[in-house]
């Protein structure tokens, strides 16, 4: 069977590297509150504790350094700011572009609130790099369910129907999903799911290398 030129892309940890940014942002808050060094280690174990709804991550962030502002407050800043903080490689933004110039249709399909996904693809020019994106935070619907991706397919002018590549690297939310929609699947495996059952067509390291294995498709 053939298979249509579809490749829908995760966007934290996929296109953009959130880990690095999120460092950044802790190095940021902790100086800003006068924490020190340790409050910034602090906030990474926190985060890789597995805490990735802000909401909880900074209920636990306020009460553990006593802070006076209300968790809404302080989520609210780290909306605004990480768009600042994410960047997507040049090589990537690259890959991007070659896909599309060998016929491929590209979107972003990620879960999160609007104002903070929207603007970390608009300001790191992901924007205009892809055809379309889906976001869960606009759309009301969230990864794993395939409604997200076929809105993705839908705005590039294909139907899930026709098939399809997903690349990310959440195993449930995109893999899981990916394979819920029919499409095939790239897992990114940054070694976050140690002992996981692996369902994904290919595995990989990193986005680049998926974006090779797209284009030995035929």
């Amino acid at each position: 069977m053939i298979v249509q030129r579809l490749a829908l892309f995760d966007l934290d940890d996929t296109l953009v590297n959130l880990d690095e940014a999120f460092r950044e942002w802790a190095a940021e808050f902790a100086e800003g509150y006068g924490l020190g060094r340790e409050a910034v280690d602090w906030l990474i174990a926190l985060d890789q504790a597995g805490y990735p709804h802000r909401e909880v991550f900074f209920g636990k962030v306020r009460e553990h350094f006593a802070l006076a502002e209300s968790i809404e407050e302080l989520w609210g800043r780290y909306r605004r700011r990480m768009p600042y903080l994410v960047r997507c490689q040049p090589e990537v933004m690259d890959g991007l572009a070659r896909l599309r110039a060998a016929g491929w249709r590209v979107a972003i399909v990620t879960n999160g609130t609007a104002d903070n996904q929207l603007g970390k693809i608009q300001r790191t020019g992901l924007a205009e790099a892809v055809d379309a994106y889906a976001l869960s935070g606009l759309e009301g619907i969230r990864k794993p369910d395939a409604g997200l991706f076929e809105i993705a397919a839908r705005r590039c002018g294909t139907a899930l129907a026709g098939g399809g590549w997903t690349v990310g690297d959440h195993l449930v939310a995109d893999i899981g999903g990916g394979r819920a929609a029919s499409l095939r699947t790239v897992w990114i495996d940054r070694g976050t799911w140690p002992d996981q059952e692996r369902e994904a067509d290919h595995v990989v390291t990193d986005v680049l290398q998926a974006m090779e294995i797209l284009h030995g498709e035929r």
